[in-house]
């Protein structure tokens, strides 16, 4: 049966009868709802002009209930313990429950593991579970804390913080381009490319070096994962996110030829509007002390 919020009494109400029925004591009650002893007896005579029935009645220094009164301080009883039980059950499950954070694998492997050590040295208790996935994915229905997601910054329903610069970068490795820092569009033109397939920013960014992305003597890869890995191999130039190799640049494994000096698109942290649980508001602290 549905619920018919209209004709029901306010909670408040509802609270202040359902303390005073336990305890039979209008100051005990208050003590318990941190309110005063008029507040509560205020709701209770409220409460029963609403329903238009005495509830209770004045015993020396407490009140005893009346018939009308012991059948609803029954019923409210068995609410309020559901009530309860539900809340802890929340509270139980938020804090044995990981950190559910949704990033693409690429993301994942190159710019958040290498920093996660320093996240459990901080943080040695707290659990993380990293769900790879292409997709954009509903952060409310999926049950996620976060997102770290690639774009501008104005996804619908959520709130967006700047988390690392994407800006994008031609690199290779040291033995296909050897010592060089700088290639011009026609050297790059006349190498070898590894290229991620289905992204269009990779195929704009190589537009405005004014360069065909389709008459690039190219081997094509499905995702970032693998092109950066081939041209670790030396296999050809690749377009990345510098955040996402930046470790194989500090490392030597790649080096830079060519970089994009804008802001956006970017990585942005994503969350629901509204609270945060604890172990995931210290995730997202220490993310942003990364960027």
């Amino acid at each position: 049966m549905a619920t018919d919020w209209r004709t029901l009494p306010s909670l408040t109400a509802l609270r202040a009868f359902a303390a005073t029925a336990e305890l039979r004591n209008f100051s005990q009650a208050a003590r318990a709802l941190n309110v005063t002893h008029a507040a509560v007896a205020q709701q209770v005579r409220a409460l029963e002009e609403h329903l238009g029935r005495s509830l209770v009645q004045r015993e020396g220094r407490g009140v005893s209930l009346t018939l009308d009164g012991e059948q609803l301080a029954e019923a409210l009883g068995e609410g309020f313990a559901a009530f309860q039980r539900g809340v802890e059950a929340l509270r139980a499950d938020a804090v044995d429950r990981p950190v559910r954070v949704t990033l693409t694998q690429a993301f994942a492997a190159h710019w958040l593991m290498p920093r996660l050590k320093d996240f459990w040295a901080k943080h040695p208790d707290i659990g993380l579970s990293l769900l790879p996935d292409a997709r954009v994915v509903d952060l409310h229905r999926e049950r996620m804390d976060l997102g770290i997601r690639y774009g501008n910054g104005d996804w619908p329903g959520v709130e967006a913080s700047y988390l690392a610069s994407s800006r994008l970068v031609v690199a290779g490795a040291p033995s296909l381009i050897g010592e060089r820092t700088g290639l011009t569009p026609e050297e790059m033109a006349a190498m070898e490319w590894i290229l991620s397939r289905n992204w269009p920013e990779q195929d704009n960014f190589l537009r405005n070096l004014g360069l065909n992305p389709a008459g690039l003597s190219a081997t094509d890869f499905p995702g970032e994962e693998l092109a950066i890995a081939a041209a670790r191999q030396g296999l050809g130039l690749v377009v990345e996110s510098l955040a996402l190799i930046e470790t194989d640049v500090a490392e030597g494994r790649l080096r830079v030829v060519h970089e994009s000096r804008e802001r956006l698109p970017a990585y942005f942290v994503l969350t629901l509007p509204g609270p945060q649980r604890t172990e995931a508001r210290a995730f997202l602290k220490w993310l942003r002390s990364q960027a």
